[in-house]
């Protein structure tokens, strides 16, 4: 029987879990959505909630809470300046579970956990980004044309070669 059970154990010692769970939350806040396993999500979704739920205040408290299981400060800030305000009308739900299907190798269910005002980015933001990153290199390539075709304009000397010089000297 399964009674009262509060957590998946996830076969794991209990540092490694706790080690893992807090890399996978930190990791869940730096990018948003993260590709898992459906258990291991299902436990990192109830400490990241929580942790969500403290960021939507925040107090000196709270930011020494979360850092108890947050080690990145910079994670951490993202957490209680972009993440929680963003969750404030929110009272609860912050996270979701997309099936994905199952893991070739051993047939695990495999899922995208997210968080809810997660955005894809669509293909025009793709194309601007895309654009914004070119527009410096086409700046840069110019000036590298110019100095390649002040090559090319000047007339190649080739070395006479060692017989017709020889040649000259009979």
């Amino acid at each position: 029987m399964n009674h009262r059970n509060g957590f998946n154990p996830l076969s794991r010692t209990t540092a490694h879990r706790r080690a893992m769970s807090r890399n996978m939350v930190t990791s869940l806040f730096r990018y948003e959505r993260i590709t898992t396993t459906k258990s291991k999500a299902l436990e990192v979704r109830k400490s990241a909630e929580k942790l969500i739920t403290r960021a939507k205040e925040d107090t000196v408290h709270n930011r020494r809470e979360a850092a108890k299981f947050i080690s990145d400060e910079k994670i951490l800030n993202k957490l209680f300046t972009e993440i929680g305000p963003r969750m404030k009308e929110r009272n609860g739900g912050y996270t979701r579970v997309l099936k994905l299907g199952f893991r070739q190798g051993d047939a695990a269910d495999v899922v995208i956990l997210e968080l809810v005002d997660y955005k894809l980015e669509s293909e025009e933001e793709k194309a601007e980004k895309k654009a914004a990153k070119k527009a410096p290199a086409k700046e840069e390539k110019p000036k590298k044309a110019a100095a390649t075709k002040s090559k090319e304009a000047a007339p190649a000397k080739k070395p006479a070669s060692k017989k017709t010089s020889e040649k000259k000297d009979e």
